[in-house]
């Protein structure tokens, strides 16, 4: 499995199994500005998500996130002339987006009932972890021994994070049934962007950028809708839930996919990659500064288990082995 397949992971629309192996030389250095601006806009929705779900619950949060971005990509997809490819293949988009919004961003509003927003984006991490399993069982990529070693350290990272309590809410932690939820939960996201990865490889590969991130919020928003409407809280939530789905669903949704899916084309999907491990350098700092979260050396340590679990997983890093003089 080349660098480009695992990148797919995070990349919906990725532009080939070829694009990141030649890696569409950048231009210019600006690749970088946008990596480290789509991770603080994707360390953020950890934040946001962590105020909204409280007061709105974890359904209608994550459909107001999901319709807002709807109602930022649709235009922008209408103006580029965009809007054919979607009336073309609007099935696969629609189907897709329940994998890659709808799902994962309602249990990841669960989850953030029970965990801080650094912990949920420590195992947001395990993304890429998941995208190798994927790709092994679907296209048949079998991985290497190094990357199979990385699966086992990522996965002992995600393990060492669960065995205490550092990453869970006070009212959580001396419970057990709340925080394994809320871990599997988180986990069941990773899987769900995993495999609306591989389908999206499969189903999506050539489409334009916007249509398929447009078609993928309003599959994600149908998807949503009624069951939002049957769990819409019956108190009005506050002035700062409502701000953090509106720049939830503007800034870290909508804006940070058009911004995703540059990324891509000017740097490549191996280099967009990298971005999980700007999320979870955000998040924490979002959740410490702002949520005045916790951060502990063994939430740290956890996270670097996992990042070197995903490096050598992903191909990113490349162990090399002594060769015998003679």
């Amino acid at each position: 499995m080349s660098r480009s397949e695992s990148a797919t992971t995070l990349a919906p629309a990725a532009d080939g199994p070829d694009a990141a192996a030649t890696g569409p030389a950048a231009p210019s250095r600006r690749w970088i500005v946008d990596l480290v601006l789509l991770g603080a806009l994707w360390g953020a929705s950890f934040l946001f998500m962590r105020i909204a779900a409280p007061e709105f619950g974890a359904l209608p949060a994550a459909t107001m996130r999901v319709a807002i971005a709807t109602l930022v990509l649709v235009p922008l997809m209408l103006l580029r002339d965009q809007g054919p490819a979607l009336l073309r293949h609007w099935k696969p988009m629609l189907g897709i987006g329940i994998l890659n919004s709808g799902l994962p961003f309602a249990l990841f509003c669960f989850a953030l009932l029970t965990l801080t927003s650094g912990a949920a984006s420590v195992l947001n991490a395990t993304v890429p972890l998941f995208g190798a399993l994927v790709a092994w069982a679907w296209f048949g990529e079998r991985p290497s021994g190094a990357r199979i070693a990385g699966l086992v350290i990522g996965f002992i990272g995600v393990a060492m994070l669960a065995s205490r309590s550092v990453g869970f809410h006070a009212d959580a932690a001396g419970s057990l049934r709340a925080p394994l939820l809320a871990i599997g939960a988180s986990l069941g996201a990773c899987v769900c962007y995993a495999i609306s990865a591989s389908a999206a490889r499969r189903h999506l590969a050539g489409l334009p950028s916007l249509a398929s991130a447009a078609g993928s919020q309003i599959g994600a928003t149908l998807f949503l809708a009624v069951p939002a409407l049957l769990t819409w809280p019956t108190r009005l939530p506050s002035a700062q839930a409502w701000l953090a789905v509106a720049v939830l669903g503007i800034a870290s949704t909508g804006f940070a996919y058009v911004l995703f899916f540059r990324l891509i084309e000017t740097a490549g999907p191996a280099r967009a990659l990298t971005v999980t491990f700007l999320v979870p350098v955000f998040a924490v700092a979002y959740g410490a500064v702002f949520l005045h979260e916790r951060v502990t050396s063994w939430m740290l340590l956890c996270a670097g288990v996992i990042i070197c679990g995903v490096s050598l997983s992903t191909g990113l890093v490349r162990p090399r082995l002594a060769r015998r003089g003679g």
